[in-house]
C-alpha cells in the first residue's frame, strides 16, 4: 500500500466495477459513490486512483467532474501514474505497429482507447503531426504528450486540432494552435501509390481520413472500365484511386468548393485529371438531378459524414441514410456496385445492411453483399469498448429483378 502513488481516490458504487473488470476504460458519473468521494472535490483532468466499493484498487486514470464520462482508466496497475513515462510506453507501442504495417509515415499514430490513450488522437503526415486532445485529462498532459512525440518522431511541425466538438463536452475551449514549428497550408498523404494534398489547419477533422484506407483499396477492384460516382468526395480520396485503377470516368461531388479544388489538383498530380470531373452541390440534390438526367454509374461510393452523432438523432439520421441509399441505387447501372459506408457509431452494420436492402426492394432490384469493410488497423478496436468500432462499409451489387425496368 505504501508504494502506491499519493493520488486522490475515486470510489465506485457497489458492483459498478464490473464493466471495468471486463476490460472497459470508462467510468460514468452515476457509477461513482459520491457520498464517499464527491465529484465536486475533483478538478477537471486531475489524476486519480480508481477503487471499487470495498476500496480494492482498479487502477489509475484521470477525472472530469463536469463530464458524463467522469473518469477514464489509463493503467490497471495502481502504482502507475498518468505521466510522461506511461505516455511514452503507449506511443512507442503504437508507433511500432504502424511502422510494421505501412511503408511510409502516413497513418493514424494514436487512436484513443484503441491504443490505451483515452483522449488522444494523432495523425502523422511525414514530418507533420495533427494532434487532438479531446479530454480534460489528456489536455492536462499536453506538455508531456508533445515532449514524447518530439522525442519519438522529431517532427518538423505539430498542430493541435482542438476544434473537435468533443472538447466542448469536456468544458475545453475549441481552437486550432501550432505547438511546434511553422504549419504548412497543406500536407501530403501517400496512400497505395497515390499522392494527395489536404488542408492541415482548415480541413475536415485532422485533414485526411485514414480510417477508410483499406476500403478505398478494395473499391479500386470494382472501378476498372466503369463510370464512377464519388459522393461526399472531399479531396478525392475514393474517386482518384478509382481513376488510377482504370475507371474510364469519375465524378466527384462535394458541397465544398475548396475541397473540390484540391480534388482537381490531386487528380492532376496523379495523372488522371482528364478522367476526373467535379461537381459542387448537395449530395441528395445532385443524385436527384443525375437520376432525372438518366445518368447511370457502374460504381457509386457513399461516404457521408455521421448522420447520427447522438442517440437523439437516430430517427432523423436513419431516414437520411435510407433516402441516400435509395437515390444512389436509382443511378446505379445494371450489375453495378454500391459502396455504402457509415461512420456513425449509433448506426450498426445491421441497420446499414437493412437500409440498403429496403431501398433495393422498394426499387425492385436484386442485391448481393460482396464484401464488408471496416476501419483500418491504424484505428485498432478495443475489444471491450464497442464505441471504438465505428466505421463500416458494405460493397453491394445490384441488378433489376425480372419484370422490372431500370
Amino acid at each position: 500500500m505504501a508504494s502506491w502513488p499519493d493520488l486522490p481516490v475515486l470510489r465506485l458504487k457497489r458492483h459498478e466495477e464490473r464493466r471495468l473488470r471486463r476490460g472497459h476504460l470508462w467510468v460514468f458519473s452515476n457509477e461513482v459513490d459520491t457520498a464517499r468521494t464527491p465529484l465536486t472535490a475533483f478538478r477537471p483532468g486531475e489524476p486519480v486512483r480508481i477503487v471499487d466499493w470495498r476500496g480494492k484498487p482498479l487502477g489509475t486514470g484521470y477525472v472530469n467532474p463536469h463530464s458524463l464520462i467522469c473518469a477514464r482508466l489509463l493503467s490497471r496497475d495502481p502504482r502507475r501514474l498518468p505521466d510522461r513515462a506511461l505516455l511514452r510506453e503507449r506511443l512507442a507501442r503504437a508507433l511500432a505497429l504502424r511502422e510494421r504495417l505501412f511503408p511510409s509515415p502516413h497513418y493514424r499514430l494514436a487512436y484513443g482507447e484503441g491504443d490505451g490513450l483515452p483522449g488522444l488522437v494523432v495523425d502523422r503526415y511525414g514530418e507533420v503531426l495533427a494532434v487532438q486532445l479531446t479530454t480534460a485529462g489528456m489536455e492536462r498532459l499536453r506538455e508531456e504528450v508533445l515532449a514524447v512525440l518530439e522525442e519519438l518522431l522529431r517532427p518538423r511541425c505539430v498542430v493541435l486540432r482542438g476544434d473537435t466538438p468533443l472538447r466542448g463536452l469536456e468544458g475545453l475551449p475549441r481552437e486550432v494552435t501550432v505547438a511546434l514549428g511553422e504549419a504548412p497550408e497543406e500536407v501530403e498523404v501517400l496512400e497505395e501509390g497515390a499522392r494527395f494534398r489536404a488542408a492541415l489547419l482548415g480541413g475536415q477533422k485532422t485533414g485526411w481520413y485514414y480510417d477508410h484506407r483499406l476500403n478505398r483499396l478494395r473499391a479500386m477492384a470494382y472501378a476498372r472500365g466503369g463510370r464512377v460516382l464519388d459522393l461526399f468526395a472531399y479531396v478525392g480520396g475514393w474517386g482518384i484511386q478509382a481513376a488510377r485503377a482504370g475507371a474510364r470516368e469519375v465524378l466527384c461531388v462535394d458541397g465544398s468548393a475548396a475541397a473540390l479544388e484540391r480534388a482537381r489538383a490531386n487528380a492532376e498530380a496523379n495523372g488522371v485529371g482528364e478522367r476526373v470531373r467535379t461537381r459542387e452541390g448537395d449530395a441528395f440534390e445532385t443524385l436527384q438531378a443525375l437520376r432525372q438526367a438518366g445518368e447511370r454509374f457502374d460504381l457509386v461510393i457513399l461516404d457521408p459524414p455521421a448522420f447520427i452523432k447522438r442517440r437523439r438523432d437516430q430517427a432523423q439520421g436513419e431516414a437520411a441514410y435510407h433516402r441516400l441509399h435509395r437515390l444512389a441505387l436509382e443511378v446505379l447501372a445494371e450489375g453495378g456496385v454500391l459502396v455504402a459506408a457509415s461512420c456513425s457509431f449509433h448506426y450498426s452494420e445491421e441497420a446499414l445492411r437493412g437500409s440498403v436492402l429496403k431501398a433495393s426492394r422498394r426499387l425492385g432490384r436484386g442485391l448481393q453483399l460482396l464484401e464488408r469493410g471496416h476501419q483500418g488497423p491504424d484505428h485498432p478496436v478495443h475489444p471491450a469498448i464497442p464505441e471504438t468500432a465505428y466505421l463500416k462499409a458494405l460493397f453491394c451489387r445490384a441488378w433489376a429483378e425480372p419484370g422490372e425496368v431500370l
